[in-house]
């Protein structure tokens, strides 16, 4: 017996990194998952993987920064795979830069992605699991939350998650939902890569150096944060709710 046996969560941002490391820790502690990606063909890959495990799964493309696709996701999940458990929204983007060399797009696309995409997954998904009177949602902030050099977008949008956090902890909390964050340190994934390679740094290099600066003396890895969010969605979390969990070895800066 898993411990999410009977259980329905959706994932945005799935197909690849800590979503796709998520999406497959779900599926194996019981859950049938709906995986959902900008991207289809990431989003398929994971859900193929999930299935040929022996688990339940459904991919889908969808912009989370569009209501009507969200709101669509949300109903195709309840629909296919029987109800919604469980939100676990981890899209999102990096655009770096320091402020001067910032642009309107930049920031917008920052600022969209993880901020107003998780509010519309968070608004899509509570009307399930408010009548159901049971729900568990995570959202993904970051250890950047507290400052980093180059990150102003990517910093305000981590930082907002937390607020966005604690105020759904408050209002959903009534219908026996709780909701929380992780906000992960430096984590090995593609996205991570792609920020070395816009620095113009070695990939190696960059992670060595992040190991030297965390008290743990290494980088994580997608599955150290799906395991603190397969904790955080399970019955064995009932009671905590409206906090941020940072899997950041120690580090206070991501």
């Amino acid at each position: 017996m898993g411990r999410l046996d009977g259980r329905v969560a959706l994932l945005t941002g799935a197909g690849r990194g800590i979503g796709a490391a998520t999406a497959a820790r779900l599926a194996a502690d019981g859950a049938a998952v709906a995986v959902i990606d900008l991207d289809v063909a990431p989003a398929e890959e994971t859900a193929d993987q999930i299935r040929s495990a022996g688990g339940r799964a459904v991919a889908m493309p969808v912009d989370v920064t569009n209501p009507e696709q969200m709101e669509a996701a949300a109903a195709r999940t309840a629909q296919e795979l029987g109800r919604l458990d469980i939100l676990v929204a981890v899209a999102g983007i990096t655009r770096d830069n320091l402020l001067f060399k910032m642009s309107d797009e930049d920031w917008d696309g920052v600022i969209n992605t993880h901020l107003k995409g998780s509010f519309l997954a968070a608004r899509a998904a509570q009307k399930y699991m408010v009548e159901q009177r049971y729900g568990k949602m995570i959202f993904t902030s970051s250890a950047a939350a507290l400052g980093n050099r180059g990150q102003a977008n990517y910093s305000t949008a981590k930082a907002g998650l937390q607020g966005l956090t604690r105020t759904l902890a408050i209002e959903l909390g009534p219908f026996n939902i709780n909701v929380n964050a992780v906000a992960p340190g430096f984590i090995e994934t593609r996205m991570t890569q792609q920020t070395a390679e816009r620095m113009g740094l070695d990939w190696e290099q960059f992670k060595k150096d992040a190991a030297a600066r965390t008290p743990l003396r290494r980088t994580g890895k997608p599955e150290d944060v799906a395991s603190v969010i397969s904790f955080l969605v399970s019955d064995e979390s009932s009671f905590v709710s409206a906090q941020v969990i940072y899997v950041a070895g120690g580090r206070g800066i991501g």
